[in-house]
């Protein structure tokens, strides 16, 4: 079973910039993020091929967050610019156990980190 943990979270005030990242303890695949809001289920934020970058973002995100890997660390980043309060949720790494193209499907994905909360203030 491969753990993943999450580090890089916190408050930070609208506009300003957060970068979160996700150390695997195995080998994985694609491996991605989500988050959850409050009262809301958890949804697609972000994911990366393990060969060749190839990325997605939800349509909320692109232009203002960037996934990035580096494969000989297992670690998975997601730098987040111009935050704004709607960003405000626990955001979960996840991993994908097969190879297989860059998917965005919650059960796609066979292990999950624990989470870290990021909140930005108005």
């Amino acid at each position: 079973q491969v753990q993943l943990v999450e580090s890089g979270g916190g408050l930070v005030q609208a506009g300003g910039s957060l970068r979160l990242s996700c150390a695997a303890s195995g080998r994985t695949f694609s491996m991605g993020w989500f988050r959850q809001a409050p009262g809301k289920e958890r949804e697609f934020v972000s994911a990366i091929s393990k060969i060749g970058g190839v990325t997605s973002y939800a349509d909320s995100v692109k232009g203002r967050f960037t996934i990035s890997r580096d494969n000989a660390k297992i670690t998975v980043y997601l730098q987040m610019n111009s935050l704004k309060p709607e960003d405000t949720a626990v955001y979960y790494c996840a991993a994908r156990s097969l190879p297989g193209t860059v998917v965005a499907g919650i059960r796609d994905y066979d292990y999950w980190g624990q989470g870290t909360q990021v909140t930005v203030s108005s």
